[in-house]
């Protein structure tokens, strides 16, 4: 078995602890070959905002290619992993999650998905595996990314929306505000003298996107809050893809749509690497919910950029309800 190396830790007991919760096989499960998919990602979004994808199309060359690369890396000493970091956001960082106090039993790279852009200098610590590294990475997000777009245009059918191309034009526009992440949780044997605990590998968050396109290794972690507030346990399944809506989505579509509220819990014995595409609007989209879908409905939420959004997101710590400062008051 690998073991892959454990990121610093400064004080254990900076790391909130959390019940465990119960494993839940009922996570809404979308075949995107069936012709129907349209309605039942709907009705996945609407009852949890997340679900699973079956006959995704995306090749399983690039998953483990992209994968085993980023084992690779993240099995380097964390001297030579740092010359990666730190993160301004991009690049390399360990433990410490955004600049507002944030932290979890979690080490990460994050990209952005322009394939052209000159802020990723830090690939150089790759070495003379750079271009290897760039060609599988691009190779694996232009895949999830059209496979995300097919979703979000068999969710627009789903809605009967016209053009179909409504959402997922924006994930395909070259000014896409698109990001792309890996995240290793390192085993945590400290974890077994410990009874009736889970230690906190990313906390409690949604996406501020549109959607994200997430996958992972075998191991369990992954856990997603339902709308009565408790939480579940998601099954992995490497072979498979899991979708959240993001704070955007729950925008255009007033509400009828939630952003999924998620976490991940570190494990005893064994590492978890998960890879998550974020699909996101270009930076001057203006966000609001669809007049297709109002029927005279008022509007829940303030007309913002993604910008003004992004921007509220990043300096607001990682649990935090970021939509409520963009909630119009409606009078009763």
């Amino acid at each position: 078995m690998l073991v892959l190396s454990k990121p610093a830790i400064e004080q254990y007991s900076d790391i909130r602890n959390c019940m465990p919760s119960t494993l839940c096989s009922g996570i809404p499960l979308i075949d995107l070959s069936k012709p129907d998919s349209g309605h039942l990602i709907v009705k996945a979004c609407e009852e949890f905002g997340f679900f699973k994808v079956i006959n995704h199309g995306v090749p399983m060359e690039f998953i483990t290619n992209l994968e085993a690369k980023a084992v690779r890396f993240f099995s380097l000493p964390l001297s030579e992993k740092e010359k990666a970091g730190p993160p301004a956001p991009l690049g390399y960082g360990n433990k410490r999650i955004g600049l507002n106090g944030d932290s979890g039993w979690v080490e990460y790279l994050l990209f952005t998905t322009n394939p052209d852009s000159s802020s990723q200098s830090f690939l150089s610590v790759f070495g003379e595996n750079q271009e290897k590294f760039r060609s599988a990475l691009n190779d694996y997000v232009s895949a999830v990314r059209k496979m995300g777009c097919e979703i979000l245009e068999q969710m627009a059918d789903g809605l009967k929306l016209q053009p179909r191309n409504v959402f997922s034009k924006l994930l395909m526009d070259k000014q896409s505000d698109s990001f792309f992440r890996l995240n290793h949780y390192p085993p945590c044997p400290e974890l077994q003298a410990l009874t009736d605990t889970n230690m906190i590998g990313f906390g409690e968050h949604t996406d501020p996107q549109i959607i994200s396109v997430l996958r992972s290794n075998n191991t369990s972690g992954l856990q997603i809050s339902l709308r009565d507030g408790s939480w579940i346990s998601v099954p992995p399944d490497q072979n498979s893809f899991f979708i959240n809506v993001g704070d955007s989505l729950q925008v255009m579509t007033n509400g009828r749509f939630q952003s999924v509220r998620h976490r991940v819990l570190a494990n005893s014995m064994k590492s978890r690497v998960s890879m998550i595409y974020f699909g996101g609007p270009p930076l001057s989209e203006k966000i609001a919910p669809l007049p297709s879908l109002m029927k005279g409905e008022r509007s829940l939420y303030k007309e913002f950029t993604w910008f003004e959004y992004k921007k509220s997101a990043f300096n607001s710590s990682l649990a935090d309800n970021r939509l409520v400062n963009f909630e119009r008051i409606i009078a009763s």
